[in-house]
């Protein structure tokens, strides 16, 4: 173990050949080498004995609203990416919308990466966004080390990212598969949430029937006609509905290029369980039954499924009214994500090993970050330090997002963050911070 200053010791790593007792040695942020347990620390290398805490790969998000500049006041870099380190995060790539300006040009691309540039505790990457008007800014985007394009095939809630019809869809997904990128898309279809019953109000079953499954089922059936028609890469965000897997379950079979991405609310929350007024569980798609969760379950388990990100999408409180139908739609899970997924999974008999590919390998492949997502030799030293059989109990105060409504309040769950490392230095524990340390990450960097 000569190439070491670090060496991160514990009974339980997670690496690619499973959960074992290793040392970790870091050289430089990056990871050198997975030996035995037992390896003989070099001398000057520091050892961090972690004991017992399982020691996992930092989770990737690659599905988060921070909304700075613009609508700093909903959250900001400095608070989200605090947030997400508290949780384990190590990466996160931003969505193009609820910011202002949206990065819906590579000037605006520059904007926000000026703004996130000293604020970032953890590594930042961007989502580009694909517009009606916008064709001719998706190549130069790409050139700017955009991850790939999110487009909405219904109104977004907000006024400066409008949706896709299908012409649309058509020629932006063209223009995307001729350079080789990728197009990430919010599959609801307009048409049916027009059809569907609009009753105004606090109860959670209106709301709930004014985003039906066929809304999503439709979509999503459109979207993967139009990726086999271009040979496109897509990917399907934050699939609720459990009607679309056996669509998207066939056209993996087909050969059709698609990865589909569900949510924690989806996979820890059901409708039977939302309180009349509880704008908080109000996100778009919406949680859904119980029933349609356990369908959700199976299909991360069989691969239908491929991952799981938090869609933080957070708002000032006031915004969260009692009126489901204009209540802002967004769940704020960015430090709760891994405990929130881990606690369900746990019970229904998996492992960490299966949320790590869910929550991390699969992310970081997925945006094509091949340093991310692993314990392994050539890796950077991105870890979290989780206690996984210690519970906690949800308190809103102790949250790091700027403003801290939360559905997971009151809530006990498993496992405990107890340090988050970003290229071999600490940059969480027990919730104390160091400065922001975190790199504004640009595609195959």
């Amino acid at each position: 173990m000569s190439d070491a200053e670090l060496v991160l010791r514990s009974t339980r790593v997670i690496t690619e050949e499973g959960t074992r007792a290793a040392s970790v040695a870091v050289l430089a942020g990056t990871i050198t080498a997975v030996l035995p347990y037992d390896a003989e620390v070099p001398s000057g290398a520091r050892l961090e004995d972690l004991g017992d805490d399982v020691l996992l790969p930092g989770l990737v998000d690659t599905h988060v609203h921070v909304n700075d500049p613009g609508r700093t006041e909903w959250e900001g870099f400095w608070t989200a990416t605090r947030a997400a380190a508290a949780g384990g995060i190590t990466t996160l790539v931003d969505m193009p919308l609820n910011s202002l300006p949206p990065t819906t040009t590579v000037g605006h691309l520059h904007t926000k990466r000026r703004v996130a540039a000293d604020k970032a505790h953890i590594d930042v990457g961007f989502w580009g966004g694909a517009l009606p008007d916008n064709v001719e800014d998706l190549r130069p985007l790409h050139d700017a080390g955009v991850f790939g394009f999110k487009a909405f095939l219904s109104p977004s809630g907000v006024d400066e990212f409008p949706h896709l019809d299908q012409d649309g869809l058509a020629r932006s997904l063209a223009e995307i598969a001729g350079f080789g990128g990728l197009l990430i898309v919010h599959a609801e279809d307009p048409h049916h949430l027009d059809a569907a019953p609009q009753r105004p109000g606090p109860r959670y079953a209106d709301f709930l029937a004014s985003r039906p499954r066929d809304a999503e089922d439709t979509a999503v059936a459109h979207l993967i006609d139009q990726a086999k028609r271009l040979h496109a890469r897509v990917h399907v965000l934050h699939l609720s509905s459990s009607d679309a897997l056996p669509l998207i379950a066939r056209a993996k079979q087909d050969g059709v290029r698609i990865t589909v991405e569900t949510c924690p609310h989806y996979l820890t929350l059901t409708a039977e369980e939302v309180p009349d007024g509880a704008s908080e569980f109000k996100c778009c798609p919406p949680i859904r039954e119980a029933a349609n969760q356990d369908l959700l379950w199976q299909a991360l388990a069989d691969g239908t499924v491929d991952c799981v990100v938090t869609d933080h999408s957070p708002s000032t409180a006031d915004l969260k009214t009692d009126d489901f139908a204009t209540a802002w739609g967004g769940i704020s899970g960015l430090q709760l994500s891994l405990p929130a997924v881990w606690t369900e999974a746990r019970r229904r008999g998996h492992g960490l090993e299966d949320v790590v590919r869910w929550m991390s390998t699969r992310t970081a492949a997925l945006v094509g970050l091949g340093r991310k997502g692993a314990i392994e030799a050539g890796r950077d030293a991105d870890f979290a330090v989780l206690a996984p059989d210690e519970t906690f109990t949800v308190d809103p105060a102790a949250l790091q997002h700027r403003n801290r409504v939360t559905a997971y309040a009151g809530r006990t769950l498993y496992g405990v963050v107890k340090s988050t490392w970003l290229r071999g230095e600490r940059v969480v524990a027990d919730g104390e911070f160091t400065a922001p340390r975190g790199r504004l990450l640009t595609r195959d960097h």
